[in-house]
Formats: C-alpha cells, sequence, structure tokens
C-alpha cells in the first residue's frame, strides 16, 4: 500500500500561500531546496489541484506538460479540476470527479508514495477522508497573517506524531510528522 504525503511548504501561521497565491516572503534558497529535490526523487505519482498546477505556468509550466519530470522524469501527475482538460498521457492526468476514490485506488496500488504537492482545499478535502498519511511541512519564518490555509476550510482533527525534523541556517525548518486520525 502507498502511503500519500502533503509535502508543502508553509508560513508560521499555517498558510501555503498569500490570498492571490504568490509566496512572497517564503524561503527559495538553501539547503532545503536540495533535500526538497532529493524528497521529489522517492515520489511515484504527484497530486495537485489546478491552481497549484496553473501557478507552474508562471515558471514556463505549459498546459497539458506533466510538472516536475526534469527533477524525476517518471514522476505521473494527477491534476484535480473540473474546469481544466487537455490530452491525457502516461504521465499526466486530469481527474474532474470521484478524487477520493480515485486516490483510495492509487494509494491500494504498489509501488512509490504519493505526494500531494499543493491545494489547501484538496489538503483539506482528503484530510477529511481521512486519506493523507504523512506531512512534510518546510516551515518558513515568516507571518502571513491571511492566505490559503494549510488544510483549506477542513475542521477535522487529527494528532500528529513528529518522525523527523531539520532546521536549516536560514531559518526554515522541516518537519516530518504521521497523522493519526
Amino acid at each position: 500500500m502507498r502511503k500519500l504525503i502533503y509535502d508543502v511548504a508553509a508560513s508560521f501561521d499555517g498558510y501555503i500561500a498569500h490570498s492571490d497565491g504568490s509566496i512572497d516572503g517564503f524561503q527559495t534558497e538553501g539547503e532545503f531546496v536540495t533535500d526538497f529535490l532529493g524528497r521529489i526523487q522517492t515520489y511515484g505519482a504527484v497530486l495537485m489541484g489546478r491552481k497549484t498546477y496553473e501557478w507552474g505556468y508562471a515558471f514556463g509550466l505549459q498546459k497539458g506538460q506533466p510538472a516536475y519530470t526534469q527533477v524525476n522524469p517518471e514522476l505521473v501527475n494527477y491534476i484535480f479540476s473540473t474546469s481544466i482538460s487537455f490530452e491525457p498521457n502516461d504521465l499526466i492526468q486530469v481527474v474532474s470527479e470521484g478524487e477520493e476514490a480515485f486516490i483510495r485506488q492509487r494509494k491500494a496500488e504498489d509501488g512509490k508514495p504519493l505526494w500531494l504537492c499543493g491545494g489547501g482545499e484538496l489538503a483539506g478535502k482528503l484530510l477529511d477522508a481521512h486519506l493523507i498519511d504523512e506531512l512534510v511541512v518546510k516551515l518558513n519564518p515568516v507571518v502571513l497573517g491571511e492566505g490559503v490555509r494549510l488544510f483549506g476550510s477542513s475542521q477535522t482533527k487529527a494528532a500528529l506524531e513528529l518522525i523527523d525534523s531539520k532546521t536549516y541556517d536560514n531559518g526554515l525548518m522541516l518537519m516530518r510528522y504521521q497523522i493519526r486520525y
């Protein structure tokens, strides 16, 4: 059975981006980037919402192109959206309905862990459905005050068991938790 790991950057007050989707104030350079790129290579698939996928357009990603393949050329992309469409291929697919059942099916397969890379509302839905196994937070030393919440509008309560942590020279902390529902 594959794990679903929510590996995401967050502000100290629990936001993954500003309300407009920007990440001003978040760390973008340093040793943690090398560690992050190494983790991407351990994942078998990446799951993200439409806004997270389209956020990549600002960095050269083209519609219908899989993300992160320069780091992990075998990384399958699943984009959860009812409004985006493009021709699927072996490395990218749009999932427009039945997201919980789809993820349960992916988790039941053999293979590398699944990476939930972004989308606070998607993360909230998956937390509500008890589908997220681990949370890896790149905790940035910044307070945003408002923005896109780590778990969207979810009100689900879960205990977190610290598995590992690392502090970087730039003040960023990496924390890995197992989620206990």
